[in-house]
């Protein structure tokens, strides 16, 4: 086991290493300035578009919808665990790189979700199947359809095994039992080991959940997730508001720290572009982490979004990025800097969630038990709905591979419901990093269709916003 965790290590930092970064945000660098820096031009249609409807539009369900789909399952451990990893690793200024990765991100999610409409395709029974296995295939051609395969293979196997279960359960279980039960002073003898009642009992909770929503399909999924996913982000929101609000002296030398960090303006001047280069990668590789930008995930939610126009889901799918990152991460990086959280993880050995839970716990003047408490609570509701969504994106890379519905996607689901119940009990390294390089590969076929794809993005825009400007369209 230890031989296969070596080999599995060193294809992650092959896949996940600084190329990928690179090549990711180069992709969205290149979007960024073919479209003419379109993410921030149209950003408040975009927002006015979130929240629209269109009436008679083909589709299962609305755009919003749609997006919160896409937004619950970028919207969880990453924005509390990964931003926190990122500032104490690679030091305030990975917030800025962080940010800064968002921006070309949003670029590249509106080509996503343009194209995901474009291409997507609708079967006898109604439902919708597109994402970047179509786009591959429809819109590169038949001869790209083993690229197309890939990408569903990754897909099943990152929903089954990476970012879509185990991480997401771990998460709400650690969060639980290091509020529950710390100490581990009340547990009970499993599979060899022993485990917190607290950690089980969320095991069976979530898994029980998850099987009430995903076993109804898309429309319970979205139904769920449009109540959950505002809901939650503006609650989380808001404490970090209060947060910054208490420190609001704090603020100015914050962000000082974190411009000086992201280029290495504190380091001496040996170790400079050392610490430039370590803020960079942390920064834009949890960046990507949380947003999903380039992966290739969301546009599987958006191609089922009720619209008509490409352009339309391709702007309100950016605005997942906007908020998640730009906003909800930005927040997250700040509160960890004015409440001294990064200073403590530096002293104490604090990591991940602890990070943040400093912060909440000392950020408001409340019991540091009060503070843990919401942390917890935000970090189960983000998890879960992670759940939900990876579910969806799994289940149209299943059926898109293996051309089957019906009673295959129904056992298909309870595989999934069942991956979830056992994800607290499995800490074996190897499927962790094997589950890390999936998330990963999903990327590369992805990536390789919107750079075929960008002209035909850049078309569709133009088409569309000519038929805006003279009124055969209405905003």
């Amino acid at each position: 086991m230890e031989a296969l965790t070596n080999v599995l290590v060193a294809i992650d930092d092959v896949v996940w290493g600084p190329w990928m970064c690179v090549f990711i945000m180069a992709v969205g660098l290149l979007l960024t300035c073919r479209l003419g820096v379109l993410q921030f031009r149209k950003l408040p249609l975009a927002l006015k578009y979130m929240v629209g409807k269109e009436e008679g539009a083909a589709g299962e369900v609305s755009s919003f919808g749609a997006l919160c789909t896409a937004m619950a399952a970028t919207v969880g451990t990453g924005n509390i665990v990964g931003v926190a990893t990122a500032v104490v690793a690679g030091g305030p200024g990975a917030l800025f790189w962080m940010i800064l990765a968002a921006c070309f991100g949003m670029a590249t999610k509106y080509a996503e979700g343009l194209l995901a409409v474009k291409y997507r395709e609708e079967k006898p029974n109604g439902k919708i199947l597109g994402g970047p296995f179509m786009y591959i295939e429809k819109g590169m051609g038949k001869q790209w359809k083993p690229l197309a395969k890939l990408f569903a293979i990754f897909g099943i196997s990152a929903g089954l095994l990476g970012i879509g279960t185990i991480t997401q359960v771990n998460g709400i279980a650690t969060a639980v039992q290091g509020f529950f039960d710390p100490n581990m002073e009340n547990t009970v003898h499993m599979f060899g080991l022993d485990y917190s009642i607290a950690t089980v009992a969320t095991a069976i909770v979530v898994a029980i959940l998850v099987a009430l929503v995903v076993v109804g399909g898309l429309q319970r999924i979205a139904s769920v997730t449009t109540i959950v996913v505002p809901f939650m982000a503006i609650v989380y929101v808001v404490v970090c508001v209060c947060i910054l609000i208490a420190h609001i002296d704090m603020i100015p030398y914050a962000v000082k720290e974190i411009i000086a960090g992201a280029f290495g303006l504190r380091a001496a001047a040996g170790g400079a572009l050392g610490a430039l280069m370590i803020a960079m990668q942390k920064g834009v590789a949890r960046g990507i982490f949380s947003n999903e930008a380039g992966l290739g995930s969301a546009p599987i939610a958006a191609a089922a979004a009720q619209t008509r126009e490409p352009v339309r889901q391709g702007l309100v799918s950016m605005t997942g990025t906007f908020v998640d990152t730009i906003v909800i991460c930005a927040m997250t990086g700040l509160t960890i800097m004015v409440t001294g959280a990064y200073d403590a993880a530096l002293a104490n050995g604090l990591e991940g969630s602890q990070v943040t839970a400093y912060a909440f716990g000392n950020g408001l003047g409340w019991s540091s038990q009060m503070g843990s408490f919401v942390l917890m609570v935000c970090l189960a509701f983000f998890a879960f709905t992670t759940i939900l969504g990876w579910d969806y994106y799994s289940e149209r890379c299943f059926e898109y591979l293996t051309g089957k519905s019906g009673a295959a996607l129904t056992a298909y689901r309870w595989v999934y419901v069942f991956a979830v119940l056992a994800g607290p009990f499995i800490t074996v390294s190897a499927v962790w990093t094997l589950a890390d390089i999936c998330n990963g590969l999903m990327a590369i076929p992805n990536l390789i269709a919107l750079l075929a794809l960008s002209g035909v993005v850049v078309k569709e825009t133009k088409d569309y916003f000519e038929r805006l400007a003279d009124g055969r369209l209405s905003a």
